[in-house]
């Protein structure tokens, strides 16, 4: 018998605490996908056997219902009917049930947002890092080949650059410009800067003197805490921007303000303090393996 789209969003509404109770309703291929006001009005064990629900469960603040393909969307349009909700995306659900975790939760789930659309191009790197160096070891007249100065290029790329990626991505998380964030990625392994791997002892960068403050002519390869928070800043500077300065002059004012202020900040503040910071978490998750020797 064919299922009743109507009943099966009127008998979902009344389990979840109706339409009042509902913050934000989308769905995907197969799942209806809701943000809840207060959870303790959810009747899980009702939900779970409405008919026209496969599954439930919850997942980054959302309750997803399992409806399947081609029947999801038709009890979604019931759904909204019902309950007077307004429709939404899949962002959008994401950012309202984001809103509601607690702090703790947010600063954990960050990391996770920034760093899993890149791993395809970090996972792809290593590998091919793995692979190209397997080969240099096996068979020596390789390494002196052109085939291993190409593919080694092209292996170390995502890691060589690595900011640049980290920066695009957090631009996207923290609701910034994507391109003012790749500038800023961009900025920090610059070429006209040191390469951080090479800073030793005896070979110093060299400064900048801007008279109120001096600048440490050196990269940030290998970093990424500076760069999310630089990019942080960025684009919490860029949308108050965007808020205060005219709609006139706003394409030309809003860009220029933000670089030059998130430049400043970052080369003189956050990364010369949260590189430090970072290379002293590293060197403390290294000594329980080196103690262990």
């Amino acid at each position: 018998m064919a299922l009743n789209y109507r009943k099966c969003a009127e008998e979902i509404a009344a389990n979840i605490g109706g339409g009042s109770n509902v913050i934000s309703a989308a769905h995907c291929a197969t799942r209806l996908r809701l943000v809840i006001a207060d959870n303790s009005k959810v009747n899980k064990e009702v939900l779970e056997n409405i008919d026209g629900v496969k599954g439930m469960f919850e997942s980054n603040g959302q309750l997803q219902l399992i409806i399947g393909t081609g029947t999801v969307n038709k009890v979604y349009d019931e759904f909204l009917s019902v309950t007077g909700a307004s429709a939404a995306t899949k962002a959008d659900v994401k950012a309202a049930a984001a809103s509601k975790m607690p702090l703790w939760k947010k600063i954990l789930k960050t990391p996770g947002d920034v760093f899993v659309p890149i791993l395809p191009a970090i996972v792809a790197s290593g590998l091919m890092m793995g692979l190209v160096e397997a080969l240099a070891k096996a068979i020596p007249s390789f390494a002196d080949s052109g085939w291993f100065g190409f593919l080694d290029m092209v292996a170390n790329t995502a890691f060589a650059l690595l900011p640049i990626l980290v920066a695009v991505s957090a631009a996207r998380v923290f609701g910034g410009n994507i391109f003012l964030g790749a500038v800023i990625g961009m900025m920090m392994v610059h070429p006209a800067l040191m390469n951080a791997w090479t800073v030793s002892p005896t070979n110093q960068p060299a400064v900048w003197d801007l008279g109120i403050v001096k600048i440490a002519q050196v990269g940030y390869q290998g970093h990424v805490i500076p760069v999310i928070l630089a990019v942080l800043l960025m684009s919490t500077l860029e949308k108050w921007l965007h808020k205060k300065v005219p709609e006139m002059i706003d394409l030309f004012v809003t860009p220029l303000v933000t670089v030059l202020v998130t430049a400043f900040a970052t080369f003189v503040v956050i990364g010369p303090i949260f590189s430090i910071l970072e290379n002293y978490v590293l060197k403390g998750a290294e000594w329980p393996a080196a103690s262990a020797r």
